[in-house]
């Protein structure tokens, strides 16, 4: 997995949650997405789903696929690049 996909993660969730100032630079790769980290809810859940389809065109079928997806940014990454079309 390249850190140019990382980077451009980064700048997926930042874009797609509207985080104002914070850059890509800022988000720890290894970081929880949930609770401790980033702190995010179910419904940005929902918005990063809906962004990593229209960017990449993956889908996350279901909630058991999505909490090993959104575990972090590195496997958030992982996954782009194991699915993308």
């Amino acid at each position: 997995m390249s850190e140019e996909l990382i980077a451009a993660v980064k700048q997926l969730i930042i874009d797609a949650l509207r985080i104002e100032g914070m850059s890509p630079e800022e988000i720890d790769t290894d970081a929880p997405l949930f609770g401790e980290g980033l702190g995010l809810d179910s419904i940005d859940a929902l918005q990063l789903v809906v962004a990593m389809e229209k960017e990449y065109g993956v889908v996350v079928p279901d909630a058991a696929t999505g909490s090993k997806v959104f575990v972090s940014v590195r496997t958030m990454a992982d996954y782009i690049g194991a699915n993308r079309k």
